[in-house]
């Protein structure tokens, strides 16, 4: 299982206008084929720092959702949401187990 997880900030005041954009990819990628977990989550503390955790059943299903149409579309509006600084890293993880 691979799991992404860390950060990417927006401008603060371009929050609302970026949240129907995120709520779509959320929406989107939930419902790719492999996709486990897929979450963005507001920083309490930190106005404009989204926090995001994946979890993808393998390789193949990772590399699908990089050339998914949702995936193009976020890319193409980055810059007009002001997407700056992103701070990811892919990690190749065993199977959770609780504690």
């Amino acid at each position: 299982m691979l799991l992404i997880v860390g950060t990417v900030r927006l401008p603060a005041d371009l929050l609302d206008a970026a949240r129907p954009m995120m709520a779509a990819m959320v929406e989107s990628s939930r419902a790719e084929a492999g996709c486990v977990e897929y979450s963005y989550a507001e920083d309490v503390l930190d106005a404009g720092l989204i926090h995001i955790k994946e979890r993808w059943r393998d390789r193949a299903a990772l590399d699908e959702h990089a050339k998914s149409v949702h995936m193009a579309n976020w890319r193409a509006n980055c810059s007009s949401l002001g997407v700056g600084e992103r701070n990811l890293s892919l990690y190749e993880v065993g199977e959770a187990e609780p504690i």
